[in-house]
């Protein structure tokens, strides 16, 4: 065993005397998986405990509704499964790696072997395999006391807003139906293509909101992509931002032109509402998957950020005035040639504007910075990472706009 596995094996299992760490040292297995390879399955009994060496392991639950909600991403000299060393209770979740991972292995068989030929040594691992159950539990049982403490928060101004509840439980209502009809609108899963990987997360501020994203296969070679953010909150936003979204599903299949198609959306918007005091800011952009270019057009939106493959992250260009409400509107089309390993994270004004307690935005600086130091992260891990960064450091505060993130990975093309 190398020096550094010595190191994070002894930083693991602190206090531990040395005969006890050459017993464990002699004992436990280096192994390297690819990425993606599940290494704990929800629900299985499974006795094996993992000490990370290298690289990195996504651990996940699937909910009863079938929904996927990450827990945490582990890194060097953190482990998972410590449990399955000590009884037959099933998974609580399943974990992943998410780059090539180098593990260190106690399985139940070691655990036993050390059990019968070194009762001393066996008894000194357990009693820091329990120390780490400990811990886990008070990072539990402090999890639900502040789950406990919103509840309880939520219950006191439930009770405060009693007189008003008839209208209450009315606007709910209306909103459930609002949201519901959101939900349908939205794709329930994006393309998956061999060159190509689309990943997406979306939060309202409120039951309903104004965003829409898609990632649209126009033809075999064409891919249009979207995020789109209609200026308010209400249920008429939700309305608008239906309108919105059937227009660019049928404009883009008429041209491959992202200017063109943001033009005949505009007039379509300018038709359906010409007084409605509503407009929508979008990116539409399409990606001519043999070459890798992408055209663009950036409407009163947000300026993307590109990730190369160098680890560079940069804002595309782009301007224009938002679709909607005033005529004449002239869009200038961009273009960039992606490279493999290449990620787009376009995103809403609820990223950088999310503001914390104490007022202070959330910015491109912090945005740029979680990029930079999660640039391998895939693009399934990098939108949901990139909204927990948003959400942990925005704390307590209300969210004032929708968070909403489209991610595009280039991968190997063929041909």
């Amino acid at each position: 065993m190398s020096t550094g596995t010595t190191s994070i094996f002894r930083s693991i299992f602190r206090g531990m005397d040395e005969r006890a760490l050459d017993t464990l040292r002699e004992l436990a297995e280096l192994r390297t998986y690819p990425p993606e390879t599940m290494l704990c399955h929800q629900g299985k009994v499974e006795h094996t405990f993992y000490v990370i060496v290298e690289g990195m392991v996504a651990i996940s639950q699937v909910l009863d509704d079938g929904q996927e909600r990450m827990l945490s991403i582990l890194r060097p000299r953190q482990y998972f499964g410590e449990l399955g060393l000590l009884d037959d209770t099933p998974r609580m979740a399943n974990c992943i790696t998410i780059t090539t991972t180098s593990v260190l292995e106690i399985t139940e068989e070691v655990f036993h072997t050390v059990l019968e030929n070194s009762p001393a040594v066996a008894y000194s691992l357990m009693r820091h395999v329990v120390d780490l159950l400990r811990n886990t539990d008070k990072l539990a049982i402090a999890d639900l006391t502040d789950k406990n403490q919103e509840l309880q928060s939520a219950y006191e101004e439930l009770k405060a807003a009693q007189a008003d509840l008839v209208e209450k439980e009315r606007l709910e209502r209306e909103l459930e139906i609002a949201a519901n009809l959101q939900r349908t609108l939205l794709p329930t899963q994006l393309p998956q293509l061999e060159d190509y990987r689309f990943s997406a997360y979306l939060s309202p501020a409120r039951h309903v909101g104004g965003d829409f994203y898609d990632a649209m296969v126009l033809d075999e070679e064409h891919v249009g992509l979207l995020l789109a953010d209609v200026a308010d909150k209400s249920v008429q936003a939700a309305l608008f931002m239906a309108v919105a979204r059937t227009l660019f599903m049928v404009e883009s299949r008429r041209s491959l032109s992202p200017a063109q198609v943001a033009a005949d959306v505009h007039r379509g918007v300018m038709d359906v509402a010409p007084s409605a005091d509503i407009f929508v800011t979008a990116f539409y952009g399409v990606l001519h998957r043999p070459s890798g270019s992408l055209r663009y057009v950036s409407a009163g939106h947000e300026r993307p950020l590109l990730i190369t493959c160098d680890g560079e992250v940069d804002q595309l260009e782009g301007n224009g005035r938002f679709l909607g409400m005033l005529d004449p509107l002239e869009l200038v089309e961009f273009e960039i040639e992606l490279k493999p390993g290449d990620r787009v994270v376009i995103f809403s004004d609820g990223v950088p504007d999310a503001v914390n307690e104490a007022g202070e935005q959330y910015g491109y600086g912090r945005m740029r910075f979680y990029l930079e130091s999660n640039q391998d992260l895939p693009a399934k891990f990098l939108a949901d990472g990139l909204a927990a960064d948003v959400a942990e450091w925005r704390g307590n505060a209300p969210a004032f706009d929708d968070l909403t993130l489209l991610v595009l990975e280039v991968g190997a093309r063929n041909g």
